[in-house]
């Protein structure tokens, strides 16, 4: 059995959201323009570093901000495929994502995918401590009752690859350009998820 069958015959699947669920439209530096963070700065790491008033009210700018995004996402390419052949076999999915789960809900229900994932499998950045740390991981795993080596991680960023390498899960990169940059992150690279979709038997 091929490696790549050996993974993605894992069980549980956590997936990051934007530009991995959805088509990617964060525009990341326009948005630490409008917060006035240093373009190459950490978004949230820097709104933390604040003083509490002045964090308080630039975090409910960001919320503002994407919640706008959320509520114009669009589906990835085969995302409804994916998620629909994971679930008919009895997969367990969940996502970790560095934006709220406030908006990842609502993300999810605009897709029209929110059927497919529990609450307490959903993780946003307030609800420990952000990407690239592998705490969002563990929390999921031990909700799920399972070790690292039963599942595995789909993003589209380098964040997404380096939480799986920390946490000890599988990690599949997608990337539409096909340019699979930090090979050396990526047990199984595809352009999209159709192609994923393609790999599971």
């Amino acid at each position: 059995m091929s490696k790549n069958h050996q993974i993605l015959k894992r069980k549980h699947w956590i997936f990051d959201l934007d530009g991995t669920l959805t088509i990617a439209v964060h525009d990341f530096n326009a948005i630490r323009k409008e917060l006035g963070i240093p373009q190459g700065q950490p978004i949230i790491k820097t709104l933390e570093s604040l003083p509490e008033k002045e964090s308080r009210k630039q975090k409910d700018k960001l919320h503002e901000i994407e919640e706008e995004l959320a509520l114009n996402a669009s589906p990835a390419p085969g995302v409804k495929r994916l998620l629909e052949k994971l679930s008919s076999q009895n997969y367990f999915l969940g996502i970790l994502t560095l934006n709220t789960r406030e908006n990842a809900w609502t993300t999810l229900k605009v897709l029209g995918l929110s059927e497919y994932f529990s609450s307490e499998s959903v993780i946003g950045r307030w609800c420990t401590e952000p990407k690239p740390s592998p705490e969002g991981i563990k929390k999921i795993l031990n909700h799920w009752n399972v070790c690292a080596d039963e599942a595995l991680i789909v993003g589209d960023y380098l964040y997404d690859l380096q939480v799986g390498r920390a946490a000890e899960i599988a990690t599949v990169h997608v990337d539409p350009s096909g340019s699979f940059a930090w090979p050396e992150l990526a047990d199984i690279s595809v352009c999209s998820l159709n192609e994923l979709t393609d790999l599971l038997h």
